[in-house]
C-alpha cells in the first residue's frame, strides 16, 4: 500500500508484513521495554484526555492500533480512561485493534474479567476491531482519541523483494557492521515509511471528530543510536549459522529481512505538514519529543551478572516481534518449527559467548497532535 485505499473487495490482510506478534501470552511476557516506553508518554496522554471535547451524547470512543496481546493496550488506556471518568457521565468505548491474524485470545480474556470491566468503571465497555492500521476501521468522526505504540514501526508492505546483505533495511550496528544495505534499498525503506504515516493520519482523520487526538509513538533513532542495534545484529549472525550449515539456503537469506524501519522525530512528525503527501492541515502538532528509556534486562544484568538470565531475556524480548516473519521466510515444511527454535537458541548461544558484541539501547520517538476541522483529501 503506497498510500492508496486498498479496494473494498481486497483482502484484510493484503498488506499486512506480518501476522502479528508471537501469541500465547509470550508478547505479553517479553514485552516490559515497549511498556516502558509506552508508560513515558502516558502523561501526555492524560493531559490530552483533561483537553479531550466531550459535549454531546453517546460513546465517548478511544481506539489503541497495534493492541497485540492486549497487556500494555488496557494499561496504556487506563490512564485517560480515568481522566475521562471524572469529567463525563457519558458512556466510554475502549476499541483495541490488531491484524486478523493476531492472537486475540489474551485481550479478550481480560477485557471483562468476572464478568465487570478491566477498567473498572461499570459505563466502560469494550470491544475488539481486526483489521490493518493503514486502513479505516471506524466509521468517519466516531472517535475522539487514538493511540499506537511500538506497531506503526511495522511497514504496510515489502517494498523491495530481497535485501541481501542483511536482514533489516537500517543496516547492522556501527559496533558490528555485520552486514550491508546499499543506498538505493535505504531510500525505498524510508519513503515507503513516509507514506506510511501519511496512509495511517489520513485514516485516523477520518475516523476521529475533530478537536480529537491522537498519540503517535514508536521505537526509533536518534544521532547516537537505533533501537535495531544489537537485537538484529544478533539474529543475523543466528541466522547466518544456519546459512552457513546448509540448512537455510543463500536466497532463502536474501528474500528474508524484518519489513520494520527505524524513524527519526523527524521521520515521524514530517508528513504531519507535507503538502505533497495530502497531509497538511489534518492535525495540529502539539508535542513531539525523543527520548531513551533504561532497558529492563540490560539493568538486571549489570545488577546481577546472570549471564543466562541476561542472554534468555534478551532473545525472548525480540523473538516476540520477530519470530512471525522470521517463520514465514523459511520453507513450509516438517522441519521449519524445529528450525526456527535452533535459530533463537543460537542467538543465546552467541549472546553468552559475546555479550559485549550485541548492545542494546531503547530509542523512541512520539508525536501528540490534535484533529482539525479540515476535510480529509
Amino acid at each position: 500500500m503506497s498510500g492508496q485505499k486498498p479496494p473494498a473487495s481486497a483482502s484484510p490482510v493484503a498488506h499486512a508484513t506480518t501476522t502479528g506478534m508471537t501469541g500465547g501470552g509470550f508478547y505479553n511476557q517479553n514485552s516490559t521495554p515497549q511498556w516502558d516506553a509506552t508508560a513515558a508518554v502516558l502523561d501526555h496522554l492524560e493531559a490530552a484526555a483533561d483537553a479531550l471535547p466531550i459535549d454531546g451524547t453517546g460513546p465517548i470512543c478511544l481506539a489503541d492500533f497495534g493492541c497485540s496481546e492486549g497487556r500494555n493496550s488496557i494499561a496504556a488506556l487506563s490512564r485517560p480512561v480515568s481522566r475521562l471518568v471524572q469529567r463525563t457521565d457519558r458512556p466510554i468505548q475502549t476499541i483495541h485493534s490488531d491484524l486478523p491474524t493476531n492472537d486475540f485470545s489474551s485481550l479478550l480474556r481480560s477485557l471483562r474479567p468476572e464478568g465487570h470491566s478491566v477498567f473498572g468503571q461499570p459505563n466502560v465497555y469494550s470491544s475488539v476491531v481486526g483489521g490493518s492500521m493503514y486502513d479505516q476501521l471506524l466509521p468517519d468522526r466516531s472517535l475522539h482519541m487514538a493511540t499506537t505504540f511500538n506497531a506503526i514501526g511495522f511497514l504496510s508492505r515489502k517494498p523491495i523483494a530481497t535485501l541481501p546483505g542483511y536482514i533489516f533495511p537500517n543496516g547492522p550496528s556501527a559496533v558490528r557492521n555485520n552486514g550491508f544495505v546499499t543506498e538505493e534499498d535505504q531510500a525505498a525503506f524510508s519513503e515507503l515509511a513516509r507514506q506510511d504515516i501519511a496512509t495511517f493520519l489520513k485514516a485516523r482523520a477520518r475516523e476521529l471528530v475533530p478537536g480529537g487526538k491522537l498519540l503517535l509513538q514508536v521505537f526509533g533513532a536518534n544521532e547516537t543510536a537505533s533501537t535495531c542495534d544489537g537485537i538484529y545484529d544478533l539474529l543475523n549472525d543466528a541466522v547466518l549459522c544456519f546459512v552457513k550449515n546448509g540448512s537455510i539456503s543463500q536466497d532463502v537469506y536474501e528474500a528474508y529481512y524484518q519489513p520494520v524501519y527505524m524513524r527519526t522525530l523527524e521521520e515521524l512528525t514530517g508528513p504531519v505538514s507535507d503538502p505533497a503527501l495530502g497531509t497538511a492541515g489534518l492535525f495540529e502538532l502539539n508535542h513531539a519529543t525523543s527520548y531513551e528509556i533504561p532497558v529492563s534486562f540490560n539493568e538486571r544484568f549489570s545488577a546481577d551478572g546472570d549471564l543466562e538470565a541476561y542472554a534468555r531475556d534478551y532473545v525472548n524480548f525480540f523473538r516476540a516481534f520477530t519470530e512471525a516473519v522470521l517463520r514465514n521466510a523459511l520453507p513450509a515444511n516438517d522441519q521449519r518449527d524445529t528450525l526456527v527454535e535452533q535459530i533463537y537458541e543460537k542467538a543465546i548461544h552467541l549472546l553468552k559467548a559475546s555479550p559485549d558484541l550485541y548492545p542494546f539501547r531503547y530509542i523512541a520517538v512520539a508525536a501528540l497532535m490534535t484533529r482539525t476541522d479540515s476535510q480529509v483529501i
